[in-house]
């Protein structure tokens, strides 16, 4: 209950109990500001106003294509960039190719194959052989969407059949994820434990991008080596090779196309549109579909293409679909201009169907005229009703890679042996801590894509409540871009000139409500709590994208990676304009920063960035991003504080160490779900704080520790401001 003092008339005091409307946050801040209504979403719309300004840089580029010349040299460009960002691929290894059965039908052979694309990263696949073959026949390379039975599913056994019966040999494979290789396979139900196809890319795709790497690298090795395969076989015509699929078998037939020079024809379906016409629809979809810094190094759909420029190239797409049927008329606009530069604009195409995010018959039709025409491998294009194979295309003896093979491995053991190599590189540069701390430094900002404010904004004052011997005041100030930070300063009467910034999870109102708020207040010092973007006021929003996992959406993180910063970043740059504000308004002589859960690493960012933040204390926070990548199962809730490629560089317990000789107290942090290596790597993470701290002779101003049951909170904070 919350109450006010009000005067009516001459001198008369009465008191007044305001009590909340049910739903109401009494502490809201943006409360009937219409300008900001919306605050909710404006994490979302911040990245995405970053992106479209990216984008439009790389449109200004492409208006100044004019000759053959100028898009080669751009081709060359974007073939660097693309790798920049992709690889390096891993150097190829025998395929160890295993036909496992060899089902016989009245006009086609099916042979069941296993091949390693890596040692033991097993990819099961169904290579179809028509019947009465003449010498060297064209091969269609057939990617899977996303569903649970990869290229078994009756859609894509349509597609791919037709193609069969039209005399093309056609190579489908298992994507990652999918068909016989879900990475999170739970025998006794059968199932993924972390849910479909897309949330099967997402969960370990975050732990690659951390590692420098990405899901999409996997999945295009993936494609190169079922490239590799087939030029093993007689049959094969090796310069009459194309790759086609649909939905996300769409996103990787154009990904396989624009790395492997050695495909000729290329038909991605329902899935090339625009980055920026995404964005303003469904949004950035799951880890497959994204490389990191993609836009801010230039790139969009179009150069998937363009790339390949002048091999043929055909665009499906439908009205109706997801994936914006603008983005994709925009896009072919585009794309058509190189193709006419190199004189060869038959090359290029796009046909669309009236429906849905689906396999249309016109467009299968297209897809059909298309490959007998450039794969010269003319005749009927007639879409021909078939029969789904079902049995027949099981590859692997149990029906999944993971209980068929002991040696099997996951895109997370593979991903685990690149963090081992970071983690020794890293532990190498630790030796020599005066170069490596101030290198580690700026390698954070970079990547975390931190920027220091550099123009100074005053708050904007909207309400006070009176508490006893203290006020709350209501503020907000503006942030970064076209967005406010909204939040709470807790007065003292009695004022000692010390502030705590807290930054809570739950955001501002429960820091009043369930925090260590008042102890602070009490004791003299002035409390700043605000909802950071995507907290609080500046919640969650709406977006939530195709892999929303455990109340997280992977969608939003993966937008600030494609335009080169990350959420922690962006929030670390907030917390140095509130240390601004404290500084400007409220004369703040010594200021120290406390948070909570996942917002921890915003506050280490922020504290590691900004001297002025004196004294630093973390509760229940993310203590490496090792222990994210290590472990083969890990809260969702820590990616928005992880940066892509920082354990190429740094990691947490590094920005700690760089703290020293500050007042550092870390409580309980959190090693992810691994319970027999916890203990083990957080002795090591506190190690390596623990010995730069010894380095600067400030053992003392060191605390880690972890809170006992019976142990009050009050005790900590006493032994850390003290």
């Amino acid at each position: 209950m919350m109450f006010s003092r009000i005067i009516i008339g001459i001198g008369l005091v009465v008191t007044v109990f305001v009590i909340p409307c049910k739903g109401q946050d009494a502490y809201a801040v943006l409360q009937g500001w219409n300008r900001y209504s919306d605050a909710r979403n404006a994490l979302y719309h911040d990245m995405a106003e970053q992106a479209y300004d990216q984008l439009e840089e790389r449109e200004r580029r492409i208006a100044q294509l004019h000759s053959l010349s100028d898009w080669q040299q751009r081709q060359k460009a974007v073939k660097k960039t693309l790798m920049d960002m992709v690889g390096p691929f891993p150097g190829k290894t025998p395929l160890n190719v295993k036909i496992t059965k060899t089902v016989k039908k009245e006009d086609y052979t099916v042979e069941d194959i296993i091949y390693e694309s890596e040692p033991g990263f097993y990819v099961t696949s169904s290579l179809f052989i028509p019947r009465g073959l003449k010498g060297k026949a064209p091969a269609v390379i057939y990617c899977s969407g996303h569903t649970d039975k990869g290229y078994r599913d009756a859609v894509y056994q349509h597609v791919i059949l037709n193609l069969v019966k039209k005399g093309f040999i056609v190579f489908a494979f298992d994507p990652v994820g999918q068909g016989e290789r879900l990475q999170y396979y739970d025998k006794d139900s059968g199932r993924s434990v972390v849910g479909g196809p897309t949330h099967q890319h997402s969960y370990p795709g975050a732990q690659a991008f951390i590692t420098g790497s990405s899901l999409a690298r996997y999945m295009i090795w993936d494609g190169i080596r079922a490239v590799d395969y087939l030029l093993t076989r007689r049959e094969v015509d090796p310069d009459r090779i194309g790759i086609t699929g649909r939905s996300g078998g769409g996103t990787q037939s154009a990904y396989i196309a624009a790395f492997d020079e050695r495909i000729h024809a290329a038909a991605p379906e329902n899935y090339i549109t625009s980055f920026r016409r995404l964005i303003q629809a469904i949004g950035p979809q799951d880890a497959e579909q994204n490389f990191s810094h993609e836009i801010a190094n230039g790139i969009d759909h179009a150069d998937l293409l363009e790339v390949r420029a002048p091999k043929p190239t055909l665009m499906i797409t439908t009205t109706r679909d997801m994936f914006p049927i603008q983005g994709a008329m925009e896009t072919a606009k585009e794309v058509r201009r190189i193709f006419e530069a190199y004189g060869q604009k038959d090359h290029f195409n796009r046909v669309e169907a009236d429906t849905i995010h689906a396999s249309a018959k016109s467009n299968r039709v297209a897809l059909y005229a298309f490959f007998q025409k450039y794969l010269n491998n003319p005749g009927d294009s007639t879409d021909l009703d078939v029969t789904p194979l079902g049995d027949e295309l099981r590859v692997t003896e149990t029906g999944q890679v993971s209980t068929s093979f002991k040696d099997a491995q996951t895109v997370f053991s593979l991903n685990k042996k690149d963090a081992e190599r970071d983690v020794r590189r890293l532990q190498d540069k630790r030796k020599d801590r005066a170069t490596h701390l101030p290198a580690l430094l700026q390698a954070a900002k970079e990547m975390s894509g931190y920027r220091e404010p550099s123009l100074y904004h005053a708050p904007v004052f909207t309400g006070r409540y009176q508490k006893g011997e203290y006020v709350i005041e209501k503020y907000f100030v503006r942030g970064e871009g076209d967005y406010v930070i909204p939040y709470l300063l807790m007065i003292p009467d009695h004022a000692n000139g010390k502030a705590v910034i807290c930054l809570n999870p739950e955001g501002k109102s429960a820091e009043v409500s369930d925090g260590d708020m008042e102890w602070f207040i009490k004791r003299g010092y002035t409390v700043l709590a605000p909802d950071l973007l995507g907290v609080g006021e500046s919640g969650r929003g709406d977006y939530k994208g195709d892999s929303f996992i455990d109340n997280t959406s992977y969608g939003i993180w993966h937008l600030s990676l494609l335009i080169g910063r990350s959420i922690v970043g962006i929030r670390a740059a907030d917390v140095t304009r509130l240390v601004q504000v404290l500084a400007h308004e409220h004369h703040i002589a010594e200021l120290y920063g406390l948070a909570r859960g996942t917002m921890c690493t915003s506050m280490l960012y922020a504290a590691a960035f900004n001297p002025a933040i004196k004294r630093i204390c973390l509760i229940d926070g993310l203590s490496s991003y090792r222990s994210l990548v290590m472990n083969r199962f890990y809260a969702p809730r820590s990616i928005y504080g992880a940066v892509a490629g920082a354990l190429t560089a740094y990691d947490l317990p590094d920005l700690a160490a760089g703290l020293a000789p500050r007042k550092l107290m870390i409580v309980d942090t959190v090693n992810e779900k691994d319970p027999h290596k916890a203990k083990g790597m957080l002795q090591d993470d506190a190690s390596l704080i623990q010995a730069a701290y010894a380095n600067r002779s400030a053992q003392k101003a060191l605390l880690i520790k972890h809170q006992k049951a019976t142990e009050r909170r009050s005790d900590l904070l006493s032994d850390w401001i003290r």
